[in-house]
């Protein structure tokens, strides 16, 4: 149960953008532009993330249901997900994609941690400004997205099956905007 009565019974921030549709709108067109619009960055690695930094965050709903939805777009590689949430610097992604999850966490804690070493090693791992860019707004944007949802103690759902059901959902409507709950 929520801390306020948002008159639906949707998980996560679900529920928030159904209760206040006005704010909701924006929230659902920055996260479609950032985890779908146009990027360097596949829709994989953007959802991957999304995950990492909810997981750093310690925001339950947003951790499980975007990992499902990176695993849903990694496909075969669905493992990868979990290896990198476990721990990315073990983990069988690029050297790129470790460094641009390395400017991740620190934006994550204080974007002001982030150095332009941490920058330069990321492009010399082969990353471009603009995967720099949008690596930095997606976890800014998710840090601010997992307080909003854990601040307002929203449902968090216990059973993996509906995060899966959800990620697959996430990849197929591309974030549009929810009419109803699941």
């Amino acid at each position: 149960m929520a801390y306020i009565n948002l008159n639906n019974e949707a998980p996560g921030i679900r529920s928030l953008v159904l209760y206040r549709p006005d704010t909701g709108k924006y929230l659902y067109d920055l996260v479609a532009v950032l985890l779908r619009g146009k990027s360097e960055l596949s829709a994989a690695e953007r959802e991957l993330i999304a995950a990492y930094i909810s997981k750093l965050n310690n925001c339950t709903f947003c951790t499980k249901s975007h990992a499902a939805a990176a695993q849903c777009l990694y496909g075969e590689q669905v493992n990868l997900v979990d290896d990198v949430l476990h721990n990315p610097k073990q983990s069988a992604i690029s050297e790129k994609m470790k460094t641009l999850l390395s400017i991740a966490q620190k934006v994550q804690v204080n974007g002001k941690t982030v150095s332009e070493n941490d920058v330069d090693k990321a492009k010399k791992a082969g990353a471009t400004d603009s995967q720099i860019h949008d690596t930095v707004l997606i976890a800014a944007t998710f840090s601010m997205f997992n307080r909003y949802v854990d601040g307002l103690g929203t449902i968090t759902p216990i059973n993996d099956e509906a995060y899966k059901i959800m990620g697959e959902i996430m990849v197929t409507n591309n974030y549009s905007f929810p009419k109803t709950t699941y």
